[in-house]
């Protein structure tokens, strides 16, 4: 649909940077069958947004995403906080520097981000994937007991997302409920678009882990409380 916007006007910055966020938050997601290709098809559209129009909030919110699925966290950073200065009540870049801040090494500053966030809009469609922002922080940081707290706030408002499914799993082996564990990660391969949770190579391999300090983090907590689970290595 917005390609189609596109079509009859193809100067609409808003449809620009429209297409632009949906193109990263492809990315982002996992599901795109050409994440280069979408990349760079987002990023020329929020340029051609800003060119035009430099003070519009979502053409940076949609340049922060873009940077954010190339792993460039410290660069997306000022572009989701100039979208704030624009449009302070704007959450997702909120969420946005959270995100950055932990796969950057700052995860003590992520959680206020996204307690800002949920203040703002605390019926949020995607306020799930902000619980298991916090929900993961704390894992991390081996907060245990909140993190299962978070990630089962984040669980109910969307049961079918693997991801949330496998940080349980992780967070309930951790604290010993270890059948739990199970039946978590069980279900999180079942969710699964991939077989990335079919072993921790592969769970590896998926994504980007974060600075050198925050891949450590997430092998002593996440990836050990997987291996609880009966995640095997290979």
């Amino acid at each position: 649909m917005f390609e189609r916007a596109l079509a009859l006007d193809p100067h609409s910055i808003e449809a620009q940077s429209l297409l632009a966020r949906t193109l990263m938050s492809r990315v982002l997601d996992g599901v795109s069958a050409s994440a280069a290709a979408d990349i760079a098809r987002a990023e020329e559209l929020a340029g051609q947004a800003l060119a035009a129009s430099p003070r519009y909030a979502l053409a940076h919110y949609a340049r922060g995403g873009g940077l954010r699925a190339q792993n460039r966290y410290q660069e997306a950073i000022p572009e989701y906080e100039t979208a704030i200065a624009l449009d302070r009540n704007f959450v997702g870049a909120l969420v946005g520097i959270a995100q950055c801040k932990v796969y950057a090494g700052s995860i003590d500053e992520a959680i206020p981000l996204v307690e800002q966030a949920i203040r703002i809009s605390p019926r949020d469609p995607v306020i799930y994937w902000w619980y298991q922002q916090i929900g993961k922080v704390h894992l991390l940081q081996s907060r245990i007991n909140e993190a299962i707290l978070w990630l089962e706030k984040a669980r109910s408002a969307t049961p079918a997302h693997p991801g949330i499914c496998a940080e349980l799993a992780s967070a309930y082996a951790l604290s010993g409920e270890i059948e739990r564990a199970v039946a978590e990660l069980a279900e999180a391969r079942r969710l699964s678009r991939d077989d990335r949770y079919s072993n921790l190579a592969q769970l590896r391999a998926a994504r980007y882990w974060g600075v050198l300090e925050v891949r450590a983090l997430f092998e002593a907590t996440y990836f050990a409380g997987l291996r609880l689970a009966g995640m095997p290595e290979e």
